[in-house]
């Protein structure tokens, strides 16, 4: 299973970009239709079957819906907002070498 260092923000019941957010550790299936955090399976929406034009991913258990994306190294993840995410201790080193300069494991042939 491929793991990535993502930026997470949780939409359903926040205005844009107002829910909370995170960079964390993300692993997801071969497809990279599926994705496993905080013990949450999140299936990629896309097309029709979109909940709504803000987010990308739902939780298959309880409906939610969140953005998912890698990260940005001018820190501008939420797209209206300065707020910044959370960042999870097993995700810091790689994201703050990334913030450096570095690719993100996983991505460094682009």
């Amino acid at each position: 299973m491929a793991e990535r260092v993502m930026y997470l923000q949780l939409k359903t019941g926040y205005n844009t970009d107002r829910g909370p957010a995170w960079i964390a550790r993300v692993r997801f299936t071969r497809s990279w239709r599926t994705a496993y955090v905080y013990g949450r399976t999140l299936a990629r929406v896309t097309g029709t079957a979109r909940a709504n034009f803000d987010s990308n991913f739902c939780d298959v258990d309880t409906g939610e819906t969140f953005w998912m994306c890698g990260p940005k190294r001018d820190r501008t993840d939420g797209r209206y907002t300065s707020r910044q995410p959370l960042v999870d201790e097993d995700a810091r080193e790689p994201y703050e070498a990334f913030l450096d300069g570095s690719p993100l494991p996983g991505r460094e042939s682009g």
